[in-house]
């Protein structure tokens, strides 16, 4: 009787399911208020439901996918609400200094309990923030902290001097595999979070030290644990890509998908990351209570200039450090590995960087000396026009954070390239699909450093966004080109590397960022030309 009387109840909530996730989005296809039906659709049924575009997330490439779609389409629909471009006049009306679109629903879905400088929405209170913190990332701080950044690539030189094999003949092109000692993606790793817990907090993680990356994590009750930095950060983005897509579902997605061991695995990653910022804050105020007058971004963070309290929220410190641990470690990382892994593609890219650097730098110092002595002062390097332009188009080439920096048209709607977008709609272009437009940057899977020299280079600016643009680009650009410049300068100094083999590829993730598997490299100490 009772599994009679429970029938009805079952089919009440199977129709009611049926008509509001299919029945539902299938008129509201069909009536088309916002008029998004004229734009061509990532897959048949894009404009009915978000499962097309989550399918391809979970494959682990769709900034890769839809850069294929592009060529043929300059904006497609990749969702019933979301519009992807790939034109260089929607840079400026999405994300230029006058657009009226503003961060979408995305950003307050990840936020936690306060919003961060770069998850706020409202832009009066961004402009708050940014006034609070432009400071601590203004530039003249940033080369103030340069020796902090020196110590840490002064540690990773000691570990790269321990790992070093014998020279690699000429004739021989593939290295030993007892001689690839060093997985250069997990130590550049390491170098980041290092530097920016020293940068951010006066933290001596010592993670180039131990060899590994276990932290320390606080829970809201006081206790502690240990985790693993990468493996938290990556993973809490990761599941965040594969499931965020249908925005007014996620937070009913994100629940019942815990229950999944494979997503379970990741929302456990995520709640010890959540402790690893609340752990160091914790430590970092005590400091600050105590008296310590630390050169520091939280420094910045609790005074201005002149000593007055900023009276942040405990919550929204909290957040500034979450993003500053996330952003300043993860992205960089990502980049200084994907530098040297294409230099090390391109021999002769690396041996024309290589002769730029002996002739800026001459015989100033000794390969034979120790670590502490050998790494070069930025001051020595920023300038130089091929180093920079190696960094940029590695960035271009591969953008550590791939994904469609989301916006959301304002109510009243607005024009993009000339076309009137209803209000409400969520468009974005990703970094990889712009990088990508062959009448911008001809060739453009292949690594030609030479495109971003002299003024073609700089008209090129405008079309790069490995760090965003706009009034919403990434505040902490300056830090990243500090710590790229500086190491890929003094290792280049002072070693020479090999891949695995010259057909060697390393393997790639798309989650929030682009994440990159391991690299193996051969590691040997270089014999430099006297000039």
């Amino acid at each position: 009787m009772d599994a009679i009387a429970a029938a009805p109840r079952t089919i009440l909530l199977g129709t009611c399911c049926l008509l509001y996730f299919v029945v539902y989005p299938i008129i509201v296809y069909f009536h088309d208020a916002k008029g998004l039906r004229k734009f061509p659709n990532m897959h048949p049924l894009s404009g009915i439901s978000s499962i097309p575009f989550m399918i391809v997330a979970h494959g682990g490439a769709r900034s890769t996918y839809l850069s294929q779609l592009h060529k043929k389409h300059a904006v497609i629909r990749t969702g019933p609400n979301t519009l992807s471009y790939a034109d260089t006049r929607a840079i400026r009306d999405i994300y230029g200094h006058s657009t009226k679109c503003t961060k979408d629903a995305l950003y307050a879905l990840a936020a936690g309990s306060h919003f961060h400088l770069a998850d706020v929405i409202n832009k009066p209170d961004h402009a708050r923030k940014r006034k609070v913190l432009s400071s601590a990332y203004a530039l003249k701080n940033l080369e103030g902290w340069e020796h902090k950044v020196a110590d840490t690539t002064a540690r990773l030189i000691a570990h790269f001097d321990k790992c070093c094999t014998a020279p690699m003949s000429q004739e021989r092109r593939i290295p030993d595999p007892a001689d690839l000692k060093v997985d250069y993606r997990a130590w550049t790793n390491f170098f980041t979070i290092d530097a920016i817990a020293d940068i951010g907090l006066s933290e001596k993680f010592g993670l180039l030290d131990a060899g590994h990356d276990r932290v320390i994590g606080r829970r809201t009750n006081g206790t502690t644990y240990q985790c693993n930095f990468r493996d938290c950060l990556d993973q809490t983005g990761r599941k965040q890509s594969l499931l965020i897509w249908p925005y007014e579902w996620y937070p009913l997605i994100n629940k019942i998908a815990n229950v999944i061991p494979f997503y379970g695995r990741m929302g456990k990653f995520a709640t010890d990351w959540d402790g690893i910022p609340l752990e160091l804050a914790h430590r970092r105020l005590e400091r600050y209570r105590a008296g310590e007058q630390l050169d520091d971004f939280f420094q910045a963070l609790m005074e201005d200039k002149n000593g007055k309290p900023n009276n942040l929220e405990w919550g929204e410190i909290v957040a500034e450090i979450s993003i500053m641990m996330n952003a300043g470690s993860a992205t960089t990382a990502i980049a200084m590995a994907n530098v040297m892994y294409q230099l090390l593609k391109n021999p002769k890219v690396m041996k024309i960087l290589v002769n730029e650097l002996d002739a800026a730098l001459g015989d100033d110092d000794d390969d034979d000396e120790p670590s502490q002595t050998v790494v070069v002062p930025y001051d020595r390097v920023k300038h130089l026009p091929y180093l920079r332009a190696c960094l940029d188009e590695s960035l271009r080439l591969a953008p550590p954070n791939t994904q469609s920096l989301s916006r959301e048209t304002p109510p009243g709607g607005t024009d993009i390239m000339g076309d009137y977008v209803a209000g409400g709609v969520t468009v974005g272009i990703s970094a990889l699909v712009a990088h990508r437009i062959e009448s911008v940057f001809p060739q453009a899977d292949q690594f030609i450093p030479e495109r971003w020299l002299g003024e073609e280079g700089k008209n090129l600016q405008p079309y790069f966004l490995a760090f965003s643009t706009g009034a919403r680009g990434c505040i902490g650009r300056n830090i990243s080109y500090l710590e790229q410049t500086v190491l890929l300068a003094s290792v280049l100094r002072r070693y020479e590397f090999a891949l695995p083999h010259p057909q060697w590829e390393i393997q790639r993730l798309e989650t929030m960022n682009w994440l990159l598997g391991e690299m193996p490299v051969k590691v040997w100490k270089r014999k430099r030309p006297r000039i």
